[in-house]
């Protein structure tokens, strides 16, 4: 009989279980925090059901819903990957979990790709409400889910970088104040539920290279108009990722 060998084999996992591991414990922790998930799917929700079906705003024309519903899906890939990040890496850093996660093999890029993957897993869960309540309500999309996919992907990048970028380098009560501030100028000012055209000319030019009002219009630009891959807004977010991400990389702090 041939004897067994329990002769332990230490050393680290491979990147991609490490991540995907740190990915898991991710989604995780946004899902048992209830202030993440008002912030993530409850609010965006209201918005789109308030303002569907209430005359509170002028869209210009056309379905009300059918203007809301991309611009709503942009609030969300926001409030995951901007918002809700920066706030809960803030805190984390804070309370010394980082610290702990710098004393493992996972690296700064694959803690970074973990919380990527984390936010991906999030909005998968968000757009398929929102788009019920949407479908519900009376929207009817058109064009390409594939374009789309690819605004969502590049804008969660963009605002997953800048959410890591700012809670690297603020304390975690300047990253709260600092986020929520952000994401309330955005919800306003990156026709999310207002359009651009009500905007001075000069100023609406400075808005659309914000990286909601790209998602947001390229978004609409696909789902509502039809329209072909927008590369000017895809432009507009893979510049924001690159930066953000490569300055995040930079200056990200475990401590």
């Amino acid at each position: 009989m041939t004897a067994l060998d329990f002769t332990p084999a230490p050393g680290a996992a491979s990147l991609p279980r490490m991540v995907l591991a740190q990915a898991g414990a991710e989604v995780r922790a946004i899902l048992r925090n209830g202030e993440q998930l008002l912030l993530t799917l409850i609010i965006p929700v209201l918005l789109l059901a308030g303002f569907s079906l209430a005359p509170l705003i002028d869209i210009g024309g056309g379905s009300r819903v059918d203007f809301l519903a991309p611009g709503v899906l942009a609030l969300a890939v926001m409030s995951t990957a901007f918002t809700g990040q920066a706030i809960a890496t803030g805190f984390e850093r804070r309370y010394g979990v980082l610290k702990r996660l710098g004393a493992t093999p996972l690296s700064r890029a694959g803690l970074m790709l973990a919380k990527t993957l984390a936010v991906l897993a999030v909005e998968a869960l968000q757009v398929v409400v929102i788009v019920a309540v949407a479908l519900a309500l009376g929207w009817r999309p058109q064009g390409s889910f594939l374009g789309a996919a690819l605004l969502v992907l590049l804008g969660t990048a963009a605002f997953s970088g800048l959410g890591l970028l700012m809670a690297g380098v603020l304390r975690a009560e300047a990253t709260l104040a600092a986020a929520n501030l952000v994401y309330l100028v955005l919800l306003g000012a990156g026709g999310v539920v207002f359009p651009l055209s009500k905007f001075p000319e000069g100023l609406r030019s400075a808005l659309e290279l914000l990286p909601i009002s790209a998602l947001t219009g390229g978004l609409r630009a696909v789902l509502r108009d039809g329209a072909a891959l927008p590369l000017g807004a895809l432009a507009v977010l893979a510049v924001w990722a690159v930066l953000t991400l490569g300055l995040a990389s930079r200056t990200f702090r475990w401590e």
